[in-house]
């Protein structure tokens, strides 16, 4: 796991923790160069041999490409140009041929040698990443989800495993050449002619000097350049995910000028530092304007004097050559550098930042004996101002079926997350048995609870992957049994691949209440000793919704559950009922109990619902089909406690 291979620095208490402020921006923590290659670091340190084997082979490499095969040229010319008879010049220069052949060759099992090592080390390495992140962010709160575009998510992993490989190519294919040519340029030509060794020195120095204060000062707009990136693709993930109600709401031209304005934005600033570098890449090519002209004067003026050979002069040129090609392409290794570090740093805030919802230290499995739950004095406030529960305390007796109602905002659904540890109780606590769940393993608290949601989201597998998600070990058969029980069979068989039909991204290929058959026929499956319904039946129609309802009858036969409910003929069967108001318990009986109270919350709800229909005496009469009220959808940190 990824917390066991890098763990990030200490932070100040300004940055320890996520701040979800009110216009929905998670505040990372600040991450440095040091941080994001110790977090890359952490994925290459497990094929480390490979990595240095890849240096080793490409430094050898270099080696002999900028030492000794240009010595030996040196020697080619020299010999040629002093032989008085070319015949008597033959076998040295042959012999010199020979040599430059040996070192060629050993250069081609060398390269080979590095570029099957990188390729290796990339695709591991890569993938390692890949995985590291994924697996640290996959465990980050309801809320960090809730205020974050899914796709920048999938940009960002994706951006920080191709760091990696922009940073290992870099290094053996720009850097070490570079690197090798220069201290072979400056060593041969100190010892061949100091002035010569003088001028390139002083044309490495200011070359190097004038890119490196070029990029750290352009270091800015390139993080600029890879924020816009991430917006752009977080905006159009967002747009084509909601592409229905695109449709629906005629918002093509309000959603096209958003995407403008965002992509415009994007071309603004990655065109001004693409200018940047172009403005640059003169001042560059001016420098080694000088350079050459300066090796030219020189050089022709020590070889009047007889201070050095053809052969030398050669050389020069030589190093010349390539200390242009591949000083030119410093700027381009800076780049890619910051580039690079630019892409992984939005990765490693995230895998920086702290999980807001994690296990406790010492925090032990939960063990389910009967399922009793109890909310002690229980508040939570949201954004430490906004409080959304206030000092709830209910006892939920094991097996009891449990039915929360209330006004839209009331806090139904919050107590629904505080249960699950979706988000942390502010004060007091949460017992299941008399285990504290804030010292209970969060595996183990969702593995005890079975969730129908009102809104369930399936993944793009197919029906079975989909339903066995419930329990990952059942087989075949408990599959279509428990599909059989919540009568997905219905649809599922009509379909022409069945079971190992696709569902399409989020579901999106069946109907509402075809995917909540699904959702239901997962609780089955897994079969929890709690269980909690939000609106289980809510998009069905009269008549599935009735077969749904044995379903469900059975589902919590001999659990402890609690069931959200909008529309309240849908619980009066429960043991009990709960009223929800401003966060507060405020009615607590029986569906038959609650209606006897004129004054109370619960009647004026059923009354809403029913369109009056209450008799004198205070007994509902159920119309044939009650009328919603509001639904309560309380989805993102932006609607806690409705």
């Amino acid at each position: 796991m990824y917390g066991a291979a890098y763990r990030p620095r200490r932070f100040s208490s300004a940055y320890m923790y996520a701040k979800i402020v009110r216009m929905q921006k998670i505040e990372y923590p600040r991450v440095g160069v040091f941080d994001v290659l110790r977090a890359i670091w952490a994925g290459i340190r497990h094929q480390k041999w490979l990595f240095f084997l890849s240096i080793a082979a490409f430094t050898i490499d270099q080696t002999v490409r900028t030492v000794f095969i240009p010595l030996y040229y040196k020697d080619f010319f020299d010999t040629l140009i002093a032989a008085d008879n070319p015949s008597n010049a033959v076998p040295m220069l042959l012999g010199i041929v020979i040599a430059i052949g040996i070192f060629n060759f050993s250069r081609i099992i060398l390269r080979r040698v590095g570029d099957f090592s990188v390729s290796a080390l990339e695709t591991k390495t890569m993938a390692r990443l890949r995985q590291m992140a994924f697996e640290y962010t996959i465990r980050h709160s309801y809320s960090f989800f809730a205020n974050t575009f899914t796709g920048s998510l999938v940009t960002r992993v994706s951006r920080f495993a191709r760091a990696l490989e922009r940073l290992v190519d870099t290094l053996m294919f720009n850097f070490i050449p570079l690197l090798t040519t220069i201290i072979a340029a400056i060593v041969v030509t100190w010892y061949a002619e100091r002035v010569l060794s003088y001028v390139i020195i002083g044309f490495v120095a200011v070359f190097l000097l004038c890119n490196f204060v070029f990029s750290l000062w352009r270091v800015k707009y390139n993080v600029k350049v890879a924020e816009a990136d991430s917006k752009t693709t977080g905006t159009l993930a967002d747009i084509i995910s909601n592409q229905n109600a695109v449709s629906l709401f005629s918002a093509f031209e309000e959603e096209r000028g958003l995407f403008r304005n965002v992509t415009s934005a994007q071309a603004k600033i990655t065109a001004f530092t693409w200018y940047l570098g172009n403005a640059f890449d003169g001042v560059q090519a001016f420098v080694i304007f000088i350079a050459e002209f300066l090796l030219f004067y020189f050089g022709a003026q020590l070889w009047a004097e007889g201070s050095v050979s053809v052969g030398t002069l050669v050389l020069v040129q030589l190093y010349v050559i390539r200390l242009s090609d591949q000083l030119w392409d410093f700027g381009r290794i800076i780049r890619a550098v910051h580039e690079a570090y630019a892409d992984s740093k939005e990765m490693v805030e995230i895998m920086a930042l702290p999980h807001e919802i994690k296990d406790t230290p010492g925090a032990k499995p939960l063990a389910v004996s009967e399922g009793a739950i109890a909310f002690n004095k229980v508040t939570f406030n949201f954004q430490k101002t906004r409080k959304v529960i206030d000092n709830v305390s209910i006892t939920i007796p094991a097996g009891q079926k449990v039915a929360l109602v209330g006004p839209s905002g009331a806090g139904k659904t919050t107590m629904v997350k505080l249960l699950l540890r979706l988000h942390d109780v502010t004060e007091g606590n949460i017992l299941i048995d008399g285990q504290d769940i804030c010292h209970i393993t969060l595996d183990s608290l969702h593995k005890n609870i079975g969730m129908v949601p009102q809104d369930p989201v399936l993944f793009h597998r197919t029906l079975m992957e989909n339903i066995r998600y419930g329990r990952p070990g059942a087989s075949d058969a408990e599959v279509e049994e428990a599909a059989k029980q919540a009568h997905c069979d219905e649809f599922i068989q009509v379909l022409p691949e069945g079971f190992a039909t696709y569902v399409g991204e989020r579901g999106i290929k069946l109907s509402g209440g075809e995917r909540q058959r699904i959702a239901i026929a997962r609780a089955i499956l897994k079969n929890a000793p709690i269980l909690v319904l939000d609106e289980a039946t809510s998009s069905l129609d009269s008549h599935s919704e009735g077969l749904i309802q044995d379903a469900l009858d059975s589902l919590m036969k001999d659990k402890t559950v609690i069931v959200i409910a909008h529309r309240l003929s849908t619980i009066r069967k429960m043991d009990r009922i709960l009223v929800m108001d401003e966060g507060k318990i405020c009615e607590d009986g029986t569906h038959e109990e609650l209606l006897k109270n004129d004054a109370s919350l619960y009647r004026k709800l059923w009354e809403l619902q029913a369109g009056g229909f209450v008799g004198a005496n205070g007994a509902g009469e159920e119309p044939a089909e009650p009328l919603p009220i509001e639904d309560e959808t309380e989805r993102g940190d932006d609607s806690i406690g409705k």
